[in-house]
């Protein structure tokens, strides 16, 4: 049994590291990009497409490996989850093919959704008071946020001393070893079942159809959109657009020589801002309602993107737009899982929330494959970038209209 009147108990404690780990090794995918695509001299939209396509499997095994846990129990789903990431990255390891990257990379995509965000903060929600809900939840999307700040520095790292199919290697084993850590990760859904007079059917049937969960929904794609897109494109976006670092600059002088591991880096900065965002959401989620502050990020979101596009990119510019950005990254996981708890309540939580994420990994496979897409046809990514920014305007306004009172058939 887990104490619920603390925040920090062993679900939260394993669960951060399960995601902190399955993020570190998705969130690196971008410093690949051009190593593979000069190895096979392949375009730059079919290694994007590969990467699209794990998104997209993620986003389609998410709301499958949450309605498993609820069913089968959320360690099976776990371990179910873990051996399909690392055979898939194991897979990926041999791909001399664009065709044979990109079906391994749908086991990658399925083996997140059982090691992410759906099945885990489901378990820390359940593990988790009312009064700590929204900050527990908060701190285990904060743990995804440090395996970015480790993710692609460690893989540009390594792509220094070893080839990428290695590397690929090392992950799957270490995507293995964390289910050493589940004995650790139990929790009882009595409490969440004792007022739920209804089936997982007839719960979710009735909240696909409501006007709310559908704008949730809705406004979840472009949060996708821009994370997809900025995870996969934009450490070569730096390489390949910014100016180059002086070496009178303090950037030089910290080991940041070139634009490549600036690429990298800016990855790691986002994340390490998005830390401190991230828990700031779930602070502020405890007090103020939810769906203006999920507003008020997608338009902060569009703001910096818009200021960032138009100005001159420069070593600098990358280092304030990647601060700002990651202090909204994934700021809107802890408020949006925490409102779809609060209006449809936790027992099927994992469920609903994962069929939103759906919408997520929707806009990640359209910001990411229109990524590599629109530069093989123009050369740049301009186009996508302004397609996010209007995305991300519409989900400012759609949270609007939201009611965030509990349903009276929940």
């Amino acid at each position: 049994m887990v104490a619920k009147n603390s925040i920090f108990n062993s679900v939260l404690i394993v669960g951060c590291v399960i995601i902190l780990i399955s993020f570190a090794i998705r969130s690196s995918f971008g410093v690949f990009q051009i190593p593979i695509a000069e190895e096979f001299n392949w375009l730059r939209s079919e290694f994007s497409l590969a990467i699209a396509l794990q998104n997209l499997a993620w986003g389609i095994g998410q709301p499958i490996f949450s309605a498993l846990a609820e069913k089968i129990g959320d360690r099976r789903a776990i371990i179910l989850g873990g051996f399909t990431y690392a055979f898939g990255l194991l897979l990926s390891s041999a791909a001399v093919t664009p065709q044979a990257h990109q079906f391994y990379e749908i086991l990658v995509g399925f083996g997140v959704a059982g090691t992410g965000f759906g099945v885990i903060l489901a378990v820390v929600g359940r593990a988790s008071s009312e009064k700590n809900r929204s900050m527990s939840l908060a701190i285990a999307t904060a743990s995804g946020s440090a395996g970015q700040v480790l993710g692609a520095p460690i893989g540009e790292l390594l792509l220094h001393y070893m080839p990428w199919q290695s590397v690929f290697l090392i992950f799957s084993i270490t995507i293995l070893s964390t289910l050493l850590l589940l004995p650790f990760m139990r929790v009882s859904v009595a409490d969440t079942q004792r007022h739920v007079t209804q089936s997982m059917r007839e719960l979710v049937g009735k909240a696909v159809v409501d006007p709310s969960y559908s704008m949730i929904f809705l406004g979840f794609f472009s949060c996708g959109y821009q994370l997809g897109f900025l995870t996969a494109h934009f450490p070569a976006f730096v390489t390949e657009m910014c100016n180059p670092i002086l070496p009178t600059t303090a950037i030089y002088n910290l080991g940041i020589t070139s634009t490549s591991a600036l690429g990298a880096i800016s990855i790691s900065l986002i994340g390490l801002a998005n830390i401190a965002g991230t828990l700031g959401a779930g602070y502020l989620g405890k007090t103020y309602s939810k769906k203006y502050l999920l507003s008020s990020i997608y338009l902060g979101r569009t703001m910096v993107c818009t200021v960032f596009i138009l100005a001159p990119i420069t070593p600098i510019s990358v280092v304030l737009f990647s601060l700002l950005m990651g202090s909204l990254w994934l700021a809107t996981v802890p408020l949006t899982s925490g409102l779809i708890a609060q209006i449809y309540g936790l027992r099927y939580m994992g469920t609903l929330y994962g069929i939103v994420f759906f919408s997520h990994q929707l806009g990640g496979f359209m910001g990411i494959w229109l990524g590599g897409r629109l530069y093989d046809v123009y050369g740049n990514y301009n186009l996508v970038w302004w397609i996010g920014i209007a995305v991300g305007a519409f989900s400012a306004l759609v949270h609007l209209p939201i009611r965030e009172q509990q349903k009276s058939w929940v």
